[in-house]
């Protein structure tokens, strides 16, 4: 562990510099750039919006802001994990010709969706003044799910980017299952709504709806649901503890297959 911790502070300005390197490269050639990370989540807002609160009747004043929250996370967890399973590949050229330990690159690529996650949450933060939604004391809270959602991710990725380097189809595979994970995390609907009795087990198993959950119960003033924030903790320590040594075990047969 000493060893590992004594690698990482070694490599830590590499880091980053590979975050900056991102961030700037996302919007190299873009007229709007980072601007287009507060626009992108408030246009999709507004179409969901109009959809399932105004043409479906669904929802109330501040379904928008209940939109956002779940739609925001998503789109963290979706972006980050896609750049992550990449991030190999895409730096083969660099791993086959200087040493660097490879987790960077899937950790440099989430870490940096992770900074303009939070450059995007302006808007939230905006929409709740809009919206009248008034700030409590459990809206500190919020650190909580956001920390497990970038663990979940952590995690995630690097199993993804161990396994895309073998399985080049994964990524499409992704793509679907994503489109899955999107309609449990309850994003423009109420599961309350469903009425799914003891069907409920069924959101319970999508780590990220019960990450959303809680940060949905911080914004709107409700305390945490314990059931969600134990489980989440669970989904998410695991699949950082198994995408770690999945990694670790098959790292150097990636010079191999990329």
């Amino acid at each position: 562990m000493e060893k590992a911790w004594n690698n990482f502070k070694k490599y830590r300005f590499l880091l980053a510099e590979l975050v900056k390197k991102d961030i700037k490269l996302k919007y190299r050639r873009s007229y709007l750039g980072i601007l287009w990370t507060l626009l992108e989540p408030l246009l999709t807002t507004a179409v969901l919006t109009f959809v399932f609160g105004n043409l479906l009747g669904k929802g109330g004043r501040t379904f928008p802001v209940y939109i956002l929250t779940g739609r925001l996370l998503y789109s963290f967890f979706s972006n980050s994990t896609k750049a992550a399973m990449k991030s190999i590949r895409k730096n083969s050229g660099m791993i086959k010709k200087v040493y660097v330990p490879k987790y960077i690159y899937p950790l440099s690529t989430i870490l940096s969706n992770y900074v303009i996650f939070l450059i995007s949450m302006i808007i939230l933060f905006l929409a709740t003044i809009v919206f009248d939604i008034e700030p409590t004391w459990h809206l500190f809270q919020s650190v909580i799910p956001l920390s497990l959602l970038l663990v979940l991710s952590l995690g995630i990725g690097m199993i993804l980017a161990t396994m895309a380097v073998f399985f080049r189809d994964l990524e499409y595979l992704w793509t679907v299952f994503l489109m899955l994970i999107m309609y449990t995390c309850a994003i423009f609907y109420h599961v309350d709504d469903l009425k799914l009795g003891n069907r409920i087990w069924l959101f319970k198993l999508n780590p990220l709806y019960l990450i959303i959950l809680n940060f949905r119960n911080s914004m709107f003033g409700n305390p945490l649901d314990m059931e969600a924030l134990v489980l989440s903790t669970i989904y998410s320590f695991a699949a950082l503890i198994f995408g770690v040594l999945l990694f670790y075990k098959e790292q150097d047969k990636f010079i191999l297959n990329i």
